[in-house]
């Protein structure tokens, strides 16, 4: 909504402009009128919508034709003042005010007009009959207000629909000539009713109907005013009530009789409530509120926005069998302008059998999502109405921005639940068998709906008693070069082709350049070991290379033999993630452990490297 007003009142000499501004300022009719009143701020707090109003006068003898020019750009609403009593200023409206005002000014981007009758004191009729066919020819005429600047009469209400035609304007809303709502304010008020639809059997119940009154105005309806709604729909639709609910058609004509009926105000304020502007488009503080993450933490889903989700899964899964097909995800992003996840998500997150999104997997996406890019994150949440179906102030509700990696490592421990690997390695090593791996799939195996590549996946890795998610990153590299932003991580899995002789030179490499001398834990991976083996082209072999850096011996992987040992790789790289600062024993001449840290170890027993590593002499 706009922060402040200008109205800008023009119109022949001696039709009363002045005289309309100096009443509503002085509320009494001025003795003597100038031939031009100064510009005149009213305050917020004396304005029926709480906006600082400037009221800008005009007079053909004191100004320029340049500065009319410049003031009706300025003006954010234009009063054209006639006399009723003078057929001719009347004339003038259609012949020379609505032109100068709108002559070039594309359908749509008019500045909207508000007609005013003044000296309505001197004629006993009204103008009306004169006027209906000039508002009827220029759709940008909003109403039309007869007034007495002498009498008072109706001075406040035509400054408020002034006002109003700022605030709450027809524009956008509504095309006069075809009589009904325009398609941007169809698709919005349609989202909000598919966000307002929450058990999506395309009906507002009376307690959906209620509990949307309350988001927008603050109080639920009356059951007898319900009715009244109700009956109101059915009798001009034919199919705007079902099951004593209302339909989509039915809101749609219920927001198109309050334009009609001149309450812009009811319509723009369930527009605003869901996060739209003056011209349709989702405001950046809705869909963006802000968020400080400062360096060295993370971002990640709370149980409020699993919550949140969960309920979004349950309403849109309609066969109930845990996983939502192409067409449940797309019915479930029906309220955003795009789909946000596209083909690659299949290949990102454990699916079922046929290849649909787990409830699993569709939670496993969304931490992926608050982790990589929260803004994005943050965006999606918007457009799916979480703040209103919440009650919360923001989607940041949704979102916990965890500790300092540095603090974690200082104090040993951690309340972070996601974490990132990168695996790191020369083309044809198997990293995305490897990445498959880890969700479940197998490449070659069918039931993915797409052929699209991920150079993420994520899943739940359970570490002692506490389950938490594992981000794996396929970092695609064709040089020994590594950007420091590439490297960087929770956990380097650096894998090499045991069958390639010149497969291991590569991570060795990596190694010293980005991990040797870093707080980084690095864990090797030797691929393809259901093939021969064949020595490096190293100057030591990988085993040799690991005990030298105090590394845990390289671990043995192959898609084709994928027993505990093989998948007992992700419970490692998961427990080194989350306990970096137990493999930074190694850098003591002395290995004496604390109760708190040999309790540690004991948890991550499964993981004999770790203990390993605190016994390699230094």
């Amino acid at each position: 909504m706009k922060q402040d007003v200008r109205i800008l009142l023009l119109g022949e000499p001696k039709v009363g402009k002045t005289s309309l501004i100096m009443s509503l300022v002085g509320e009494e009719f001025p003795e003597e009128v100038p031939p031009r009143a100064e510009e005149i701020t009213i305050p917020a707090d004396v304005t029926p919508e709480r906006v600082p109003t400037h009221i800008v006068d005009y007079s053909e003898k004191e100004q320029t034709d340049e500065k009319l020019r410049d003031e009706i750009v300025k003006a954010n609403v234009v009063c054209v003042v006639y006399d009723v009593t003078n057929e001719d200023t009347i004339d003038k409206i259609k012949t020379k005010w609505i032109p100068l005002v709108n002559g070039d000014a594309e359908k749509g981007n008019k500045i909207p007009i508000i007609l005013v009758g003044n000296k309505s004191d001197l004629r006993s009729g009204s103008s009306m009959e004169t006027i209906l066919p000039i508002m009827n020819q220029f759709s940008e005429i909003e109403t039309c207000v007869e007034c007495s600047a002498k009498n008072l009469k109706n001075i406040s209400e035509l400054f408020y629909y002034a006002q109003k035609a700022v605030l709450h304007p027809t524009a956008p809303l509504y095309d006069p000539e075809d009589k009904q709502l325009k398609p941007a304010c169809v698709r919005a008020l349609s989202r909000i009713f598919y966000i307002s639809d929450k058990d999506n059997d395309r009906i507002l119940s009376d307690a959906e109907l209620n509990s949307f009154q309350k988001s927008c105005f603050g109080n639920p309806l009356a059951p007898q005013a319900l009715e009244d709604v109700k009956t109101v729909v059915w009798k001009n639709t034919s199919d705007g009530v079902q099951d004593n609910g209302l339909t989509l058609n039915g809101f749609l004509f219920l927001n198109t009789l309050f334009i009609q009926r001149g309450r812009h105000e009811t319509t723009w304020t369930i527009l605003r409530k869901f996060g739209y502007d003056d011209n349709l488009e989702m405001t950046d503080d809705y869909l963006y509120p802000e968020l400080r993450v400062p360096v060295g933490c993370t971002t990640e889903l709370n149980h409020y926005g699993h919550q949140f989700l969960q309920r979004l899964f349950e309403k849109y899964d309609e066969d109930k069998d845990s996983a939502l097909s192409q067409m449940e995800l797309k019915n479930l992003f029906c309220v955003c302008p795009y789909m946000p996840w596209g083909p690659d998500v299949y290949m990102t997150v454990p699916t079922t059998d046929k290849g649909y999104i787990s409830n699993h997997g569709y939670h496993c996406q969304w931490m992926l999502s608050a982790y990589l890019d929260i803004h994005r994150c943050l965006e999606h949440l918007g457009y799916l109405g979480y703040p209103i179906l919440t009650e919360q102030e923001s989607q940041t509700a949704a979102v916990t921005v965890t500790r300092a990696k540095e603090l974690d490592l200082e104090k040993r421990q951690t309340q972070r639940t996601v974490f990132l690997c990168k695996v790191i390695g020369p083309r044809g090593t198997g990293k995305t068998v490897f990445l498959q791996s880890f969700v479940g799939r197998n490449v070659l195996t069918k039931g993915n709906p797409s052929s699209a590549f991920s150079p993420y996946v994520i899943n739940l890795v359970q570490v002692g008693n506490q389950e938490i998610y594992l981000i794996l990153n396929e970092v695609d590299v064709e040089t020994e070069f590594l950007k420091a932003s590439d490297a960087s991580c929770d956990v380097a899995c650096l894998m090499y082709d045991a069958s390639d002789p010149h497969s291991f030179d590569y991570c060795a490499s990596i190694y010293k350049q980005h991990y040797m001398d870093s707080n980084i834990p690095c864990v090797l991976v030797a691929s393809k070991v259901d093939l021969p083996e064949v020595k490096q082209f190293h100057g030591m072999t990988p085993a040799e290379f690991c005990y030298k850096h105090r590394l845990p011996p390289p671990l043995p992987f192959s898609s084709l033999l994928l027993d505990s040992t093989s998948k007992n790789i992700y419970n490692r790289l998961a427990c080194a993630a989350m306990y970096p600062y137990v493999l930074m024993i190694r850098s003591s001449y002395k290995c004496s452990l604390t109760e708190s840290q040999k309790n540690e170890l004991s948890l991550l027993g499964s993981v004999h490297f770790l203990p390993d590593i605190l016994m390699v002499p230094t």
